[in-house]
C-alpha cells in the first residue's frame, strides 16, 4: 500500500510541477488545468531518455528530481491562481483517488491490476525488470514505446517500490490526473457541477474498465486526446496572443509517441486536421503559420531519437487484422459503451448477459445517444471546435478500426473516444449560464432546469456505472503468493516444476504470473490435476501447495517454505537436460498484444 501510494504522489507531483513550468516557458502564468497531462507527457520523454543511462535507472530518478525542484523553484512567486485551483482540484484529486482506489478496498489487498481479465501485465513487468537491470527484450526490440515503463523504474530506484507497485501507482496517477485535466473545460461552473464534470469525463466507463484490466497504455492515450483537444480550445481563448500557444500541444503529442508510438499520432493528427477546417469554415481564418512551426519544431527535436523505433513498431502483430484479433474479448465491443451508461462490470459482456436485463443497456445509451447528439449541436453553436475535432478523429479511427481492424483495436478506439464523448454531453449542460439559470429560478426559460435534471441524470448513471467497473477489477492472481519470488535465489541453479490450481492456470492467466515471480531460471508450470506419477526427467525443484510432510511425488525433501507453497527438491541426481524454457522464452510467446 505505501509502496503504491508513494508512486501515485511522485507521479502526480513532477507531472503537476513539470506540466506548469513547461507552460509558465511558453508564457502562460496562470495556472492551467492542462498542466497535469504536459507534465506526465514530459515525465515519459525524459524517463525514457535517460533510463538507460547507467542501465538501472537511477540517473532517470535523479533527473526527474532535479527537474522537479527547479520546476518549482521556476514558479514561484511567478504562478498565479495557484490557490484558486487548489480549492477546485482537491475535492476532485480526493473523489477520484478514492474511487481508483475502489478495486483494492474490494479485493482486500493491493496488487497486480486486472489479472483475470489479461495476462498483459506479466510481459510490462518481465520488460520493465530487464530494462531496470540495463538488459535488452522482445518488446524494445520490437520498438514498442516503453515510456510508462521507463516512469515504473524510475519509481523502482528513486523510491525503492517494487515494479508491481510502480505500474499500479502510475496506472493510478492516471486516473487521477485525468479528471485534473477535464477542469480545463469545467473551470468557471459552481464547484458540485464542476466536480461532477470532470469525474465523469476523466473516469468514464470504458476508460475504468480499461483501469480494471490494468491497460495503463490506453488510459494514458485517451488522457493525451483529451488534453490535447482541450489545448487546442485554450489556443484559440486564453493563450491566443501567445506565439508558443501550439507547443503543449506538441508536448502532449510527444508523450503519446512515448506511450503509445506512431498510433497514438493518428488521434491527434486527425483531431487536428479537424480543428484546422472548422475554424477555418467559422472564422474564415487559417492559424498563424509562425507558432504553428514552432511547435512542430519542438515535436521533431523531442521525438528523432524515437524515429527508428517508430518504424520498427510497424510491423508489431497488432497491426495484423488477420493476427490474433480477440485478445481478451468474447467479440466485438458496442460502441454505445462509450456513451458512458452501460451497467455491466465486465465490459466485454453483451447486453442482458449480467444481472441487468438488456433493455437498461437500451434506454441508457438511447439517452446518453440524444444527450450526443444535443451536445454536438450545442458545442457548435458555441464554437467548441476543438472538442468536436477530437470527437470526430476518435469517431473515424473507430470506424477505421471496426472496417479494417480487429475487434481488439477497435475495442482501444472505443476507450480511447469515451472522455471526448463525456465532454460533449456535458459542456452544454453543465453551462455556467444554465446552471445561474436554474438556482436564480428565473421561470422566463425552461432549458435551465431542463439541462440540470438531464446533466444529473447523466452524472448519475454514469457515475454508477464507472464505480462498477472498478468495484469489478481483479487483484491477484489471488491463489499464488509473491512469495515465490523468494524462492528464485534457490531454484536458479536447477529446473523447477510449479504444479498449481487449475482454477489459477485457467481463469487468473497463472501461467505468465509464476512465470514473472520465477523469473531467470527454467521453469515448468503444470495444473495439480494433471501431475502424473513423478515430474519430469531432468527436474530438480518442485515448488507445490501443500504440508511439509505430504511431498507430490516420492524422493522429495524440504528445502524451504513459503506459504502456500512448499519448495521441495530431489534427493536423487537429476541430468543436465532439462525439459524447462527459459522464462525469457516463455514470456516471449505471448506478446501483449497478443492477451
Amino acid at each position: 500500500m505505501i509502496g503504491t501510494y508513494a508512486a501515485v504522489l511522485a507521479v502526480c507531483g513532477a507531472s503537476l510541477a513539470l506540466g506548469q513550468a513547461a507552460l509558465g516557458l511558453c508564457g502562460v502564468h496562470r495556472w492551467s488545468w492542462l498542466a497535469p497531462t504536459v507534465g506526465l507527457a514530459l515525465l515519459c520523454a525524459i524517463c525514457w531518455g535517460t533510463v538507460r543511462i547507467g542501465g538501472d535507472g537511477v540517473v532517470s530518478a535523479i533527473v526527474v528530481l532535479v527537474l522537479a525542484i527547479a520546476a518549482v523553484a521556476y514558479l514561484w512567486g511567478r504562478l498565479e491562481g495557484g490557490g484558486e485551483a487548489l480549492r477546485a482540484g482537491w475535492p476532485v484529486a480526493l473523489v477520484a483517488l478514492l474511487a481508483a482506489s475502489l478495486p483494492f478496498v474490494v479485493e482486500g489487498h493491493f496488487g497486480i491490476l486486472g489479472t483475470s481479465f489479461n495476462p498483459d501485465m506479466s510481459q510490462h513487468l518481465l520488460t520493465a525488470d530487464r530494462l531496470a537491470h540495463g538488459q535488452s527484450s522482445q518488446l524494445l526490440h520490437q520498438g514498442y514505446p516503453l515510456g510508462p515503463h521507463a516512469i515504473v523504474v524510475a519509481l523502482n530506484k528513486g523510491l525503492g517500490a517494487g515494479l508491481v507497485q510502480g505500474f499500479s501507482g502510475l496506472t493510478v496517477a492516471v486516473a487521477v490526473l485525468a479528471p485534473l485535466t477535464a477542469l480545463a473545460a469545467f473551470a468557471k461552473l459552481k464547484p458540485l457541477p464542476r466536480t461532477a464534470g470532470a469525474l465523469v469525463v476523466g473516469l468514464a466507463y470504458v476508460v475504468a474498465s480499461y483501469f480494471a484490466q490494468g491497460d495503463f497504455k490506453e488510459t494514458m492515450q485517451a488522457l493525451f486526446l483529451l488534453a490535447f483537444a482541450l489545448s487546442l480550445r485554450e489556443s484559440t481563448r486564453g493563450w491566443s496572443d501567445l506565439p508558443l500557444r501550439f507547443v503543449p500541444a506538441a508536448l502532449l503529442a510527444v508523450g503519446s509517441v512515448y506511450t503509445y508510438s506512431f498510433p497514438g499520432l493518428i488521434w491527434l493528427a486527425g483531431t487536428t486536421v479537424v480543428w484546422v477546417v472548422a475554424e477555418y469554415v467559422m472564422s474564415r481564418r487559417w492559424p498563424p503559420l509562425r507558432p504553428v512551426l514552432l511547435a512542430a519544431l519542438a515535436f521533431v527535436v523531442l521525438v528523432a531519437p524515437e524515429i527508428g523505433r517508430m518504424i520498427d513498431f510497424h510491423s508489431f502483430e497488432t497491426f495484423d487484422p488477420n493476427g490474433p484479433g480477440l485478445g481478451n474479448l468474447f467479440g466485438q465491443v458496442s460502441p454505445f459503451e462509450a456513451l458512458g451508461i452501460w451497467p455491466s462490470g465486465d465490459f466485454r459482456l453483451a447486453p442482458g448477459d449480467g444481472a441487468v436485463p438488456a433493455v437498461g443497456y437500451y434506454l441508457g445509451a438511447a439517452f446518453a445517444l440524444v444527450l450526443l447528439l444535443y451536445g454536438i449541436a450545442r458545442c457548435w453553436r458555441r464554437r467548441e471546435s476543438a472538442v468536436l475535432a477530437g470527437l470526430a478523429a476518435a469517431a473515424i479511427a473507430y470506424t477505421a478500426g471496426r472496417a479494417a481492424g480487429t475487434p481488439y483495436t477497435a475495442a482501444k478506439a472505443i476507450e480511447i473516444a469515451a472522455p471526448l464523448v463525456a465532454l460533449t454531453i456535458l459542456l452544454p449542460l453543465l453551462d455556467q449560464a444554465e446552471w445561474r439559470l436554474l438556482h436564480r429560478g428565473d421561470a422566463k426559460g425552461a432549458s435551465g432546469p431542463i439541462a440540470a435534471a438531464a446533466a444529473a441524470i447523466f452524472v448519475l448513471a454514469a457515475g454508477v456505472c464507472s464505480l462498477l467497473a472498478l468495484a469489478n477489477a481483479p487483484i491477484g492472481p489471488t491463489s499464488y503468493s509473491p512469495a515465490l519470488t523468494g524462492l528464485r535465489p534457490l531454484v536458479a541453479s536447477g529446473s523447477t516444476l510449479v504444479l498449481a490450481s487449475d482454477d489459477l492456470l485457467a481463469n487468473q492467466h497463472g501461467v505468465p504470473y509464476i512465470s514473472w515471480e520465477l523469473r531467470g531460471g527454467r521453469v515448468c508450470i503444470e495444473a495439480e490435476s494433471e501431475a502424473g506419477e513423478r515430474p519430469p526427467s531432468g527436474v530438480r525443484f518442485v515448488v507445490a501447495r501443500g504440508a511439509p510432510g505430504r511431498p507430490p511425488y516420492p524422493g522429495l525433501r524440504v528445502r524451504r517454505a513459503a506459504p502456500p507453497y512448499i519448495l521441495w527438491e530431489s534427493t536423487h541426481p537429476v541430468g543436465h537436460h532439462s525439459p524447462c524454457p527459459l522464462i525469457a522464452v516463455r514470456q516471449a510467446r505471448q506478446g501483449p498484444a497478443r492477451g
